[in-house]
């Protein structure tokens, strides 16, 4: 078994390393603290091609793979959280389920663009009532046809998996309600958005996935929130009032939203395992050489076993965590079976940040909760992945479910 990166990886390490200490670092500061979106930056690493990092160049990416995306939002987050989660958003939450299920035309027009940087992307799923439960959506789709107003389902079964977007010249999707809490609200202008289009036959509700750019009438950004961290990222309402799209900005068949968005969620979960490491990283960064150079009673702190088993603690789970979301990223390169892998990664990534963040603090001591330090904002900005992309618990309810094969609630 060889863990090591190729030497392509290693480069691009090192690439977003020195662009992140040259052209990154001088700014974090005052975004953050303005809670400024960093509209320079983003643009300035999409023309190096950082926001299509996993995309083959055919669709407007840099044609690497997965794991180089999983290293790349690392070394951001190692630099700046916020700007990871930009980064992780528009990529596997705007970018993938177009790449996953878009049309050749859907591709060229929409993913194209936000794979070469020039548009942002962002995925609304979640919603005031529907969080954990997304199978909970209320936001509605309805097929009309533009001609005459009228109902354009024709009484066909919804649940059929027919594709509605090639069946209905002239048609559209009346699209109404809100979703909640989506990272780059304001900021893209490209929405891959879920909705009801419909009930099955079981009782259950139909998904559909589709897209909507930003200047749709009917579409519109509600509030931002004010968030514990990751101040410089944007995360807000996305609110619909008769947006109509076209039929065929349907993501995918009719029927395989729901299909679609769990797809979407196990490739994100690798995305947000590798932010969890690289803030994890970043609190370890800081805190050595604060506890070498940092004296009391005399000598070095981190020459007292307390704090010295406090860095063995933090050197070892980021060790492990970086191996579980490199390695779920190596299976989705090759085609095997990753979701249980990404699920776990970021489980676990997820809590270590949480734990290097908070043992980083405790090692600072009173340093490390006042802003002058970064270790503060590292804990802060930790907080959010074990709550992305499914909660701790409902990764632990992933991974039981498959594993046990039984149905656990």
């Amino acid at each position: 078994m060889d863990f090591a990166p190729s030497a392509e990886h290693e480069l691009l390490r090192r690439t977003v390393r020195d662009v992140a200490a040259r052209e990154i670092e001088p700014v974090i500061e005052e975004h953050e603290r303005k809670r400024r979106f960093p509209i320079e930056v983003v643009r300035r690493i999409g023309q190096m091609g950082w926001l299509g990092i996993p995309f083959p160049e055919d669709e407007g990416g840099a044609g690497l793979d997965t794991l180089a995306y999983a290293i790349v939002v690392e070394e951001l987050a190692r630099v700046w959280g916020s700007l990871a989660l930009i980064v992780a958003a528009h990529t596997s939450l705007g970018c993938g389920p177009i790449h996953a299920a878009g049309t050749p035309e859907q591709k060229r027009r929409f993913l194209a663009p936000m794979a070469r940087g020039e548009v942002i992307g962002a995925y609304g799923l979640t919603e005031p009532e529907a969080g954990s439960d997304s199978g909970g959506t209320q936001t509605t789709a309805r097929l009309e046809d533009t001609r005459d107003g009228q109902d354009a389902r024709g009484g066909r079964d919804p649940g059929d998996g027919q594709d509605a977007r090639g069946g209905h010249d002239g048609a559209s999707w009346v699209i109404d309600g809100r979703k909640r809490f989506i990272t780059n609200a304001g900021e893209a202008g490209t929405y891959v958005v879920t909705a009801r289009t419909g009930q099955r036959a079981d009782g259950s509700p139909e998904i559909g996935a589709f897209i909507v750019p930003a200047d749709t009438p009917g579409f519109s950004v509600g509030r931002l929130e004010e968030k514990m961290g990751l101040h410089a990222s944007a995360t807000g309402e996305l609110l619909f009032d008769g947006c109509r799209v076209p039929a065929d900005q349907m993501l995918g068949k009719r029927g395989q939203g729901w299909k679609l968005f769990l797809e979407t969620l196990d490739g994100g979960r690798i995305s947000i395992g590798a932010m969890a490491l690289g803030l994890a990283q970043a609190a370890l960064d800081a805190t050595v050489p604060y506890v070498k150079e940092r004296r009391q009673f005399g000598r070095p702190i981190g020459s007292f076993q307390g704090v010295a088993f406090l860095v063995a603690d933090m050197a070892t789970e980021i060790e492990a965590a970086r191996l579980m979301v490199y390695r779920a990223a190596w299976l989705k390169d090759q085609g095997k079976e990753y979701g249980l892998a990404a699920a776990e990664a970021k489980l676990f990534a997820s809590e270590v940040s949480q734990r290097a963040t908070n043992a980083g603090i405790q090692a600072h001591g009173g340093y490390g909760y006042i802003e002058d330090y970064k270790v503060e904002r590292f804990l802060r900005d930790a907080k959010l992945t074990e709550i992305g992309e499914g909660t701790s618990q409902i990764q632990r309810l992933v991974i039981a479910r498959r594993i046990l094969d039984l149905k656990i609630v």
